[in-house]
């Protein structure tokens, strides 16, 4: 059987700073992402099964992200988790979706977050083949299986 790779976009918008950068990004500050996810297996090869023919089910597939990354940190502010607590505590009163993440949280450092998630939820018969991450219209990052092996 031939292995066939699926791919699925999604669409989140966040906030985040960059402490510590020397440029403009260690203020806060937002983007539009856009999430590709691209999925490695074979189809299923099963005449009694609703998933017949599939790699996975795109509706299955979407349910993972949506869980893992989408609902989580759309329109979320994304923090390290050594920021001060008082600068913390007050941006908690005046703000209710604030994420604490233990890496400074670039879209290289989020990529491989979101890899992780993404592989341990995945049924045993697809791998994460790999994801794209825009920041921008015309920067993105990369994380491929192949690499991280």
């Amino acid at each position: 059987m031939a292995k066939i790779r699926i791919t699925k976009a999604y669409k989140f918008d966040m906030a985040h700073a960059l402490p510590g950068h020397d440029g403009l990004c260690k203020n806060i500050h937002g983007h539009s992402y856009e999430l590709l996810v691209t999925l490695i297996g074979e189809p299923i090869n099963d005449q009694n099964s609703p998933k017949n023919g599939m790699v996975i089910d795109f509706k299955d597939l979407k349910k993972i992200i949506k869980d893992l990354i989408v609902d989580q940190f759309d329109h979320s502010l994304v923090l390290r988790d050594d920021t001060p607590e008082a600068l913390l505590t007050q941006m908690q009163i005046a703000y209710s979706r604030i994420i604490l993440v233990n890496y400074q949280p670039t879209s290289e450092n989020m990529i491989i977050d979101f890899a992780n998630r993404i592989k341990n939820r995945l049924p045993d018969n697809v791998k994460l083949h790999h994801l794209k991450l825009w920041e921008t219209v015309t920067s993105y990052t990369e994380w491929y299986a192949e690499d991280n092996e």
